[in-house]
This record gives structure tokens, sequence and C-alpha cells, in this order.
């Protein structure tokens, strides 16, 4: 009944950019944080920028200075831009958002599909 849609992934060079996008669509009441994750081959997954209702912004050390996170309420989207992309940031990225859906009205994570993001050196 709820979900989220990502796209923007693909292939970029080192040091170039990409916009990933994430829209929450369904019978959702309100949506707390959104954020976004990503998993490396053997890898754990990990945050990698997290956004709330309010606008307030977590970063994890690895992104600061390169990664921007945003949020328009309105649409229930949240965009992650990234720039000075590394070959180790290649991973598939994951749209998260902890929301509360109808009819029961209660604090749910969702996730998205997942989109791939390839950095080549």
């Amino acid at each position: 009944q709820v979900q989220l849609v990502e796209s923007g992934g693909g292939l970029v060079q080192s040091g170039g950019s990409l916009r990933l996008s994430c829209a929450a669509s369904g019978r959702i009441f309100s949506i707390n944080t959104m954020g976004w994750y990503r998993q490396a081959p053997g890898k754990q997954r990990e945050l990698v920028a997290s956004i709330t209702s309010g606008g307030t912004t977590n970063y994890a050390d690895f992104v600061k200075g390169r990664f921007t996170i945003s949020r328009d309420n309105a649409k229930n989207t949240v965009i992650l831009q990234m720039t000075s992309l590394k070959p180790e940031d290649t991973a598939v990225y994951y749209c998260n958002a902890n929301l509360k859906s109808l009819p029961l009205i209660q604090s749910s994570d969702y996730w998205g599909q997942g989109t791939q993001v390839t950095v080549s050196s």
C-alpha cells in the first residue's frame, strides 16, 4: 500500500555527479525521516544521509561535503545530490522512509527497490 520508487542511478566517471530521487506514494498519513542507504558487494547496508520532516540532516562521514540530501514534503520526495564521486561510492543505493500509513497510523520503515550507482576510475 506504500511504495518508494527511486530513480537516477547509473554509471559515472570518478569526480562526476549524479542525482538520486525517491518518491513515496500510497496510503500515507505522515512521513518522519527519509534517507538513503547503500550496500556494496560483500558489505553491510550503511546509512548515507537522512533528513527529518523538519529539515534536520545527518550525513555519514564518508560523504560529508560531497553529498547533499533534500526533501519536498508536499511531494513526499527525497533527493540525494552526489558530487565528487569516487569509485568507493559504487553500490546499490536504497531509499528509506519511516512513515505512518493508513489506516493503522503506526510508524514503519519502508524501502525502495534500490538503484545501482557505479563510479569508474
